[in-house]
């Protein structure tokens, strides 16, 4: 199973997405060949380098074995809109591969 954790945090009395965790494999192909998880590790690390090298925001991005980790220290427009579109694209992924679990805690 491949788990996609949402984290919401309040910035300026206003609920927005926080961060993120995504840890597992989706298991539709062999290890090294798992072309969801292709998929979705890709569009994490684009992500998690667009928040903390182009838009500069105070966030902290962790990439261990098998889990992937940001989270945003203060409000940061841009990355909180990025953040809204990669939770719509996993939406996505997960309605085709049941797989793909979405969280939002």
């Amino acid at each position: 199973m491949l788990n996609c954790v949402f984290r919401l945090g309040e910035f300026e009395n206003v609920k927005l997405f926080s961060g993120f965790e995504i840890s597992g494999h989706a298991g539709y192909g062999s290890e090294g060949n798992d072309i969801v998880c292709a998929a979705v590790s890709s569009c994490t690390m684009l992500v998690c380098n667009a928040v903390t090298e182009n838009f500069g925001a105070n966030a902290e991005a962790t990439v261990e074995e098998n889990r992937i980790t940001l989270r945003l220290k203060e409000r940061c427009e841009a990355a909180q809109k990025l953040l809204s579109a990669f939770y719509e694209h996993l939406e996505t992924i997960s309605a085709d591969y049941k797989n793909v679990k979405l969280t939002i805690i």
